[in-house]
C-alpha cells in the first residue's frame, strides 16, 4: 500500500533523528528535469536543485545512461586497490578545463566537507605551515574542520565543539552590509587590504598555509565580491607565499554561466574544490590544483575508501559533456540575463527586496523591511518560502540572517517552468508585502 507524505513524515519523525531538518513536508517518489513529483501526486517546481546539485537537473538522461552503463560493469573495486580508467579521464578533463595554465593534479572524494579538509591538508602539507584562514559568512561543511571554517554558529556549530585549532576568520567582501561602513568603488576594496594587517593583529603571515575563500558565498548569502577583490586577494597571498583555495563546492559547475565561479574574476587558486553538481545527483567531490602542490604529500598520506566511486565518476563525465559539448553552460548564461532582469524587475516594485545579488543564474534577493536601515526581514522570508511551497515552488533562503532568497533552479530549465516558479515567487512577495503593510497600518 502506498504511503502519502504526511505517513512517511511521520515514519520519518519515528526513526531519523530531529537533527537532520527538512524543509518541505513532501516525499519525493520521481523527478525530472526542473520538477519533482511527491508520494501525493503534487507537482513541485525545483528552485532549490538539491541545494545547488542538479544543475543539468533531475535525471538527465546521459547522466543516467552513464550510471546504468558503469552499473552493469562494477561498483566498487577502491581506486587505491585497484585503479580503473574513467577516474583517470575524469581528472584529466577536470585538469584541462579548471583556470591556470599550469600543469595540474586531481583527486575524488566523496562530498564538499571531505574535499576542503583535504585541500586544507595538502595545503599544509605543501608550506609545512599550520594556519588557515576562511572569512565570515562562509560555509565550508559540517566535519570539524569544515565547521571550524563555517562562520554561522547555529545551526551549524551549536555545541558542537571544540574546534579545529590554528583557524582565523576575517569580514568578508559584503559590500551591501560593509563592516567598514564603505562603498565600493571608493573604498579601494580595503576588505582585501585587510588581510595586510591581519598579518599583525591576528596571525602571522609565515604561518599561514592558506586563505579559503568561496567566490559568491553560498549558505552566507550569496554574497558576490567586487571585480577587484580577488585579484588583490591573491596577489596578497603570493607576496607572502600563501596558497589561495577557492571552495567552488555551490558555485562550480555552471551555477554562475562559467564552468568555474572565480572565472568572472580571472583569477587562477593554487587550489579549487567541487562537488554538489559534479556528480549530477551522485556524491563525489574533487580536489584540483597546481601539480607541484597536490604532489607534494607522500604516497598514503591521501586517500579515501569510496573517493571517486566509478558511478559517481561516470555521472560526473556525463555532466560535464552536458556542460560543456552540449551547451548548457551557454543556455545558462542566457538564463542568468532573464533571470535578473525579471528580479531587479521585483525589486522596482517591492520595498521588501534590499539587494538583486550574485553571476550568472547563480542570484539571490536579500529581503529588509527598511532600505534605509537594512532590518533583516528574516520572518518575511520564512513566509515567502512556506507560500511558494503551498502553490507549488520549492525555494530556500540563506544569509546569516535567514533574510536571503536564493534561486538554484536547473539550469535546463523549461520557459514555461520558470515563468510560473517566477510568478509564484512574485506572488508570494505580494502577499508578504501587502501582510505587512497591514499589519504597519494598524
Amino acid at each position: 500500500m502506498k504511503k502519502t507524505s504526511a505517513e512517511w513524515m511521520e515514519l520519518r519523525n519515528q526513526h531519523v533523528p530531529p537533527g537532520l531538518a527538512t524543509s518541505t513536508p513532501s516525499f519525493v517518489v520521481r523527478a525530472q528535469g526542473a520538477i519533482m513529483i511527491d508520494a501525493d501526486g503534487r507537482e513541485l517546481i525545483d528552485f532549490a536543485g538539491g541545494i545547488g546539485v542538479n544543475n543539468v537537473g533531475h535525471c538527465h538522461p546521459k547522466v543516467v545512461a552513464a550510471i546504468k552503463d558503469q552499473a552493469d560493469r562494477y561498483l566498487h573495486t577502491c581506486f587505491h586497490i585497484a585503479p580503473y580508467a574513467p577516474y583517470i579521464e575524469l581528472a584529466a578533463r577536470l585538469n584541462e578545463l579548471a583556470p591556470g595554465s599550469f600543469a595540474k593534479m586531481t583527486m575524488f572524494l566523496n562530498s564538499g566537507a571531505e574535499a576542503v579538509e583535504n585541500a586544507a591538508k595538502i595545503a599544509r602539507y605543501a608550506t609545512g605551515r599550520p594556519a588557515l584562514i576562511a572569512f565570515e559568512n562562509a560555509f565550508h561543511g559540517r566535519t570539524n574542520l569544515g565547521m571550524t571554517l563555517t562562520s554561522k554558529v547555529k545551526p551549524y556549530k551549536f555545541r558542537f565543539g571544540p574546534f579545529a585549532p590554528e583557524t582565523y576568520r576575517m569580514p568578508y567582501a559584503y559590500c551591501y552590509r560593509c563592516p567598514w561602513g564603505l562603498k565600493h568603488p571608493a573604498c579601494k576594496t580595503a576588505c582585501a587590504d585587510h588581510l595586510e594587517e591581519f598579518f599583525i593583529n591576528q596571525v602571522a603571515a609565515e604561518q599561514v598555509a592558506a586563505v579559503i575563500a568561496e567566490p559568491i558565498q553560498g549558505e552566507g548569502g550569496f554574497v558576490t565580491p567586487p571585480p577587484d577583490y580577488f585579484p588583490k586577494l591573491q596577489r596578497i597571498c603570493q607576496k607572502h607565499g600563501i596558497l589561495l583555495i577557492v571552495d567552488e563546492v555551490q558555485s562550480g559547475m555552471g551555477r554562475t554561466g562559467k564552468l568555474f565561479a572565480i572565472d568572472h574574476w580571472g583569477v587562477a587558486p593554487d587550489l579549487i574544490t567541487t562537488a554538489k553538481s559534479l556528480a549530477g545527483g551522485l556524491p563525489l567531490s574533487a580536489v584540483t590544483g597546481r601539480s607541484e602542490i597536490m604532489s607534494k604529500p607522500h604516497p598514503g598520506g591521501l586517500g579515501s575508501t569510496y573517493g571517486g566511486n566509478p558511478l559517481a565518476i561516470r555521472a560526473a563525465q556525463a555532466v560535464l559533456e552536458v556542460l560543456v559539448e552540449d551547451g548548457l553552460l551557454q543556455q545558462a548564461e542566457r538564463l542568468g540575463t532573464f533571470l535578473k532582469a525579471r528580479l531587479e524587475t521585483m525589486q522596482a516594485e517591492h520595498e521588501l527586496i534590499g539587494e538583486v545579488r550574485g553571476k550568472g543564474p547563480m542570484l539571490a534577493l536579500e529581503l529588509v523591511r527598511d532600505r534605509e536601515t537594512r532590518e533583516p526581514a528574516t520572518e518575511e522570508a520564512k513566509q515567502i518560502t512556506r507560500l511558494c511551497y503551498e502553490k507549488g515552488l520549492v525555494l530556500i533562503a540563506c544569509g546569516n540572517f535567514g533574510n536571503v532568497l536564493r534561486v538554484l533552479m536547473p539550469l535546463m530549465i523549461g520557459d514555461e517552468e520558470l515563468d510560473r516558479g517566477l510568478a509564484i515567487l512574485e506572488e508570494s512577495l505580494l502577499e508578504v508585502a501587502q501582510g505587512a503593510t497591514r499589519r504597519a497600518a494598524s
